[in-house]
């Protein structure tokens, strides 16, 4: 494997410094910031190295503390919360600089028979149907603005098609629903933990932006400040991440400059196998300029 899935790989692949402790780094693409995502995926990466593969995680909670600085190590310790005879427990805080920017918490449980039932999956025009980012910039942009199609058209481990891009030429309310396919760029290995940190990496793209659908404005508005503050995700059934998800979003409320939404992810053929819910800031801009 090469490119870009593979340094993707690569920073998820933490070096351990001693018991509980790992050291992880940024990919050197110019952001200001660290990504959202990456700190969640390599922070789960860090508590599943101490839990049994036996064990696998089902849920997580974070909250962004302090915006990460991709030109600095980040260090992850773990603490072993709880090792019970159903449930493991850890919690994880990423550091700067000597402070906290980041910590979770997370859950592990081996899968037994029990109950179960699912929502459907919404009826969305499959992938192959919907425009390639890459494509529509040969195409000359497709009347999407500028921010919107580099950001969707840039190059990431992630591959992105957008179900309803007229909400980018369009400018105007409609119902706070947004649907993303997603999937990695290459074939993964086979291990489900890094399906698991692949997709806790993606769970943070587009989300954010759902919450502003309803007032006819995006995230990439210069008018917007907007930013993580934190984030939860469950994982309800095995999955491949190298496979197309649908990462079905919707916004129930936004109000004091913050906007909340959350997210139902399903397989190719309409399992549910993760939900999420991400609360950020979504501050009008004082100065634009």
């Amino acid at each position: 494997m090469t490119g870009i899935v593979a340094e993707l790989l690569d920073i998820l692949d933490l070096e351990p410094l001693e018991i509980d402790r790992f050291r992880g780094r940024s990919p050197t693409i110019g952001w200001p910031r660290v990504f959202g995502g990456q700190v969640v995926a390599q922070a789960l990466v860090a508590a599943t190295r101490t839990v049994p593969a036996t064990r696998p995680p089902h849920s997580l909670h974070a909250y962004f503390l302090l915006g990460g600085d991709p030109k600095v190590p980040i260090d992850y310790e773990v603490e072993r919360i709880r090792d019970g005879g159903s449930f493991t427990t850890r919690r994880v805080v990423a550091q700067q600089h000597g402070r906290a920017i980041f910590a979770m918490s997370v859950s592990y449980h081996a899968s037994e028979a029990g109950v179960a039932h699912q929502l459907p999956m919404p009826d969305v025009p499959p992938p192959e149907a919907l425009p390639d980012a890459r494509a529509a910039v040969k195409a000359g942009g497709m009347g999407i603005p500028a921010p919107v199609l580099a950001y969707f058209a840039r190059e990431r481990p992630i591959e992105l098609r957008p179900v309803e891009v007229e909400r980018y030429l369009r400018r105007e309310p409609r119902e706070p629903r947004f649907h993303v396919w997603l999937r990695a760029a290459e074939i993964l290995p086979e291990d489900p933990a890094i399906h698991q940190a692949v997709l806790a990496y993606a769970s943070d793209m587009t989300l954010l932006d759902a919450t502003l659908v309803a007032h006819g404005q995006t995230v990439f508005d210069a008018s917007i400040q907007s930013a993580s503050l934190d984030h939860a995700l469950w994982f309800h059934r095995p999955f491949k991440a190298d496979d197309w998800l649908l990462y079905a979003q919707d916004s129930p409320s936004a109000g004091a400059a913050r906007g909340f939404a959350r997210s139902l992810i399903f397989s190719r053929d309409g399992t549910l196998v993760a939900s999420v819910a991400q609360e950020g800031l979504i501050r009008p801009r004082r100065d634009t300029a």
